[in-house]
């Protein structure tokens, strides 16, 4: 009994949370939405969020480096203990000298993506914005502010939703008055209540790093110079063999045509290894992004907070799974020099 009694109170919240408390229809937009113009580049919100994370990254950098200590404490402690975690993981899989060779790049790639996700999963990121006018969708109401010179958008408690028709913004109404909207082109508008609200699309100014395909794919290249640097410091131009093996082919053997063939494989397979990486953290992450924002919508109250849970462990996962795929493709190109070192001193002991 007790146990349907739980069962019946979560459900009648859940009820509640979706009749009172549900936010606005949501809108998947894959495209990242312009923002604001810096000159003549124009800021995207997953930029502008980029931004942010960086600064957090740096600040808590200056803020716990100075404190570090033989026997680190408080938040110091917290940073170090975290930090050496994660190194020890780095130096478990490639060893105590290539550890301290790849562990900057490892290191950057994680804690970056995982802050990013992290950083995307706030309450504010969908929810302060700048207007943009549609014509004949559903929309939700919000109000236009400033805050320190900047104007702002941002969604009210309990927003409604209203039809807008492309009469009204092209002047249907002459009783409506039309104010051009922040941060869109001229010929859009968006229409004004007499309390001040508006109706229409919200750009939000942050939203989550990685759901902007750009970004995994930015970290993706990144990935891949490092890995071919570092197999080409190990071996030099010897590791473009593996690539372009034209001995065999040259010197008229039957196996040169093979040797070709597989070189252009793993040249395909090591180039197709960027596509994997931006693919498999853009679409976790922008994936997570439309199912919270289903799921608010839907259960605000109670089951939302289970999806919260699945999103940290998530995130989490696809920042350590990006991070360590890299450090075993780096791995695995220095480790052939090895190999390659070896079965040359064997040949000579012969």
């Amino acid at each position: 009994m007790r146990g349907l009694a739980i069962a019946a109170v979560v459900l009648v919240v859940m009820v509640i949370g979706f009749l009172f408390l549900g936010g606005p229809t949501p809108v998947i937009i894959v495209a990242p939405e312009t923002v604001f113009h810096w000159g003549p580049l124009d800021v995207t919100n997953t930029m502008f969020t980029s931004w942010i994370v960086v600064a957090i990254l740096c600040l808590v950098a200056v803020i716990a480096g100075p404190r570090m200590q033989l026997v680190p404490t408080g938040f110091s402690g917290f940073i170090e203990a975290i930090v050496s975690g994660f190194y020890g993981i780095v130096e478990g899989v490639a060893g105590e000298e290539r550890a301290r060779e790849f562990f900057w790049v490892i290191a950057t790639i994680f804690f970056f993506i995982i802050t990013s996700n992290y950083f995307g999963l706030l309450p504010f990121n969908f929810n302060v914005g700048v207007p943009e006018a549609g014509h004949g969708t559903t929309q939700v109401e919000f109000r236009q502010t400033s805050f320190a010179g900047i104007d702002l958008a941002y969604i009210p408690f309990n927003p409604q939703e209203v039809e807008v028709e492309a009469h009204v913004a092209e002047g249907g109404d002459p009783h409506a008055e039309t104010t051009p909207t922040v941060g869109a082109a001229d010929e859009h508008a968006a229409e004004t209540a007499a309390d001040g609200s508006f109706t229409g699309l919200l750009a939000p100014y942050l939203r989550s790093v990685n759901t902007d395909v750009n970004t995994p794919l930015a970290i993706a290249i990144y990935s891949f110079i490092f890995v071919e640097f570092w197999g080409l410091r190990a071996l030099g131009f010897g590791y473009l063999k593996k690539f372009f093996n034209f001995g065999n082919l040259f010197r008229g053997k039957p196996m040169g045509v093979i040797d070709v063939f597989v070189g252009l494989l793993e040249l395909v397979s090591e180039l197709s290894r960027m596509v994997s990486f931006t693919f498999r953290l853009f679409g976790n992450v922008f994936a997570g992004e439309v199912l919270l924002a289903m799921m608010g919508f839907l259960v605000p109250l109670v089951l939302i907070n289970v999806f919260y849970g699945l999103e940290l462990f998530v995130g989490a996962i696809q920042a350590f799974v990006f991070a360590m795929l890299t450090l075993v493709f780096a791995q695995t190109a220095v480790a052939s020099h090895g190999d390659d070192h070896q079965d040359g001193h064997a040949a000579a002991h012969e």
